[in-house]
């Protein structure tokens, strides 16, 4: 049995189609104050939202990620190119990361490239990353279409089905696999971001050595 549901992966296919990424041409040249800071990438990723209500960025978000050590604090209350950068690389990780895991990939990379003295510089890294966008969008189309048709074809010996619970098990079918490419992913990601984690020396143990001695 297969489900007419061609809308549906179109839609989808259209949707990845439109995606984009802050480009650098399109970064203010002069600092900008925190509420500028919200209406730029409030601009610049509304078409990454779920629901319009849903701000993409708040005061509250920007405060926390720099007492969270995940955004350098602004000099004189105005915020750098860097500044916006960062806050973009963080909004498409958080959906994915712990907190901790976030500080893990960023601290490295605003240490020391956070500046323009910096070589490369933050601007030239995060534009050789999203210069690869298109390409791996047309790479997941491809993926999305094999797990769509796998989807269909799930449950297509239960004849017994109807079509309004055949088309539920197809999407559901089609769900499962999307959000297994996501959890293998993620659990890459995250050993990925342990490999590089810097071996820390423990005050505690030097404490207690020095006890010993």
């Amino acid at each position: 049995m297969t489900i007419n549901t061609n809308d549906l992966l179109n839609s989808i296919l259209e949707s990845l189609s439109r995606i984009d990424h802050t480009k650098l041409e399109a970064l203010p040249d002069i600092n900008l104050y925190m509420d500028q800071v919200i209406t730029f990438m409030e601009r610049e990723l509304y078409p990454t939202k779920r629901h319009e209500e849903n701000p993409i960025l708040t005061k509250t978000m920007i405060n926390n990620y720099v007492k969270n050590n995940l955004l350098p604090p602004p000099e004189k209350k105005k915020y750098s190119k860097e500044h916006i950068l960062t806050l973009v690389f963080i909004y498409y990780f958080k959906s994915v990361l712990s907190i901790s895991d976030i500080q893990n990939i960023l601290n490295p990379l605003t240490d020391e490239y956070f500046g323009e003295k910096s070589s490369p510089t933050l601007e030239e890294i995060y534009d050789s990353i999203f210069r690869l966008e298109a390409h791996q969008v047309e790479r997941l189309k491809e993926i999305i279409r094999e797990e769509y048709i796998i989807s269909e074809s799930a449950f297509s010996d239960l004849e017994n089905l109807d079509e309004e619970d055949a088309a539920f098990l197809q999407k559901f079918t089609f769900i499962c696999l999307l959000n297994f490419d996501v959890y293998t992913k993620k659990l890459l990601i995250e050993k990925i971001i342990d490999s590089m984690k810097k071996p820390e020396t423990s005050k505690n143990s030097k404490t207690n050595k020095r006890k010993r001695s």
